[in-house]
């Protein structure tokens, strides 16, 4: 606007205004008033190629032009159109050019807008309050969604939208439509309808919206009832409804809440390339360390194998030396053995006697000595067979100890390089293998190995 010019004084004292002069002055006088709320109805609305919008606000007994430049325009949520009863909010000033006093406006809102708005939040405070918006009630998405359920229009574009991204970016997922209504007074209970029809097919997801639109056509999912219907949800709930600047109180009860219907096919699928990718990469992490667990256990095995074989050789040379100790005790208890003994000493004495004794002496000592020779045979088949009995248990013990007792149950002892072989895991196919019997040895190669 211009600088105000000075206050005109009486032509007899001064020269006239000029025209210019007249306008600015006027124009200077109703800049005074600042900001104004006129409410009014819509008429002789244009939209030149500029982007401005020009219209009257009229009333049953006066117009007021005004102008609406394209900036405010570009934020206008709802159809200026005439006939329509808005409240705007603007200054006056005088048109230069044509000397005509109009409107600049700065913000629009239908009539009655307020008192919407004042109730809209009345709600949103409410059900804020009953914890439908808290961030802990909110669920994680499903990462690989099977079934996903849509709640919008069947004509509205942002069905394709949704369709058209989901089936981009992973094919196999099933999408099950509740065809609804989206504005109007009959769309709320029709979506809170469609939301339990989608819920009882199974669905692992919900994604629900529509379009953008005016903020009156997105009034359905301010609704109480489907705002309660989406908090309710036995699945998650993915809200796409309007422009990313539109948010509802669907959009707040959500578990989440994506800016368009485009951006809630994304949120919900994965792209199925990226996955596979990610398969690949983790299957070849996955052989590479179960590649390195198998070395190292392989070593352990080995390290165990080799303890194991010595602990054996260990008890195995134990053993062998107690039975020799064992071997030469039950040689020196054996009935020959002692008979031999007992023998050589008679024959002894035998000599000692005649050496000492006169014949009847000797007749008496050798009926004694043959009486002590029947005792002692008895005796000695007594022992004898006292000791048979118990070498018979002693052999019958190291028999059961005996690796060869083992063998000759029909089990076979595998070794491969010298080495038992206790575990298939430890051969390849092509492998040699010698396989020991009770009675004699095989060998062979490995053709197929079962872990």
């Amino acid at each position: 606007m211009s600088e105000p010019a000075e206050e005109p004084r009486p032509a007899s004292r001064a020269r006239p205004l000029r025209v210019c002069d007249a306008i600015r002055w006027s124009n200077a006088a109703v800049e005074r008033y600042g900001l104004l709320w006129i409410e009014g109805e819509l008429a002789e609305v244009k939209r030149p190629g500029s982007g401005h919008v020009y219209f009257q606000l009229k009333d049953k007994s006066s117009a007021l032009p005004a102008v609406m430049w394209r900036t405010t325009a570009q934020r206008l949520r709802f159809g200026f159109e005439a006939g329509l009863s808005v409240r705007v909010r603007g200054k006056l000033g005088v048109f230069e050019r044509d000397g005509k006093l109009q409107l600049y406006v700065d913000y629009a809102e239908p009539a009655g807008a307020g008192a919407a708005a004042a109730a809209l939040d009345e709600l949103k405070r409410k059900l804020a309050a009953e914890g439908l918006f808290a961030d802990e009630r909110k669920r994680k998405l499903p990462a690989l969604p099977r079934r996903i359920g849509i709640v919008t229009s069947r004509t509205g574009a942002a069905l394709g939208d949704i369709v058209r991204t989901i089936q981009r970016r992973f094919p196999p997922a099933i999408l099950l439509l509740a065809d609804c209504q989206v504005q109007g007074a009959t769309a709320p209970p029709q979506i809170v309808n469609a939301l339990r029809m989608v819920q009882n097919a199974a669905v692992d997801v919900v994604i629900i919206g529509r379009g953008g639109g005016a903020s009156a056509d997105l009034q359905a999912f301010n609704d109480e009832r489907v705002v309660r219907a989406v908090a309710a949800c036995t699945v998650p709930v993915v809200s796409a409804v309007g422009h990313e600047i539109d948010v509802t109180l669907c959009d707040l009860a959500a578990d989440r809440r994506a800016s368009t219907p485009t951006g809630a096919g994304e949120l919900v699928v994965p792209v199925q390339a990226e996955l596979r990718a990610k398969l690949v990469v983790e299957e070849h992490r996955l052989r590479r360390e179960i590649g390195l667990s198998l070395r190292d256990a392989r070593q352990e095995l080995d390290d165990r194998i080799e303890s194991a074989r010595s602990v054996v050789k260990a008890r195995l040379a134990t053993r062998s030396t107690d039975l020799r100790r064992l071997e030469l005790r039950l040689l020196a208890a054996h009935p020959r053995s002692q008979l031999a003994a007992r023998r050589a000493a008679l024959t002894a004495l035998e000599r000692r006697l005649a050496a000492i004794a006169p014949t009847a002496r000797i007749a008496r000592g050798r009926a004694t000595l043959d009486a002590v020779r029947v005792g002692l045979d008895a005796a000695v088949r007594r022992g004898l067979d006292r000791r048979r009995a118990s070498f018979a248990q002693v052999v019958a013990r190291l028999d059961a100890l005996s690796p060869l007792r083992v063998l000759e149950r029909g089990y076979a002892l595998a070794t491969r390089d010298g080495h038992v072989v206790t575990d298939a895991a430890a051969l390849t196919p092509g492998d040699p293998i010698e396989l020991r019997f009770a009675r004699g040895t095989a060998r062979g190669r490995i053709t197929d190995v079962e872990s």
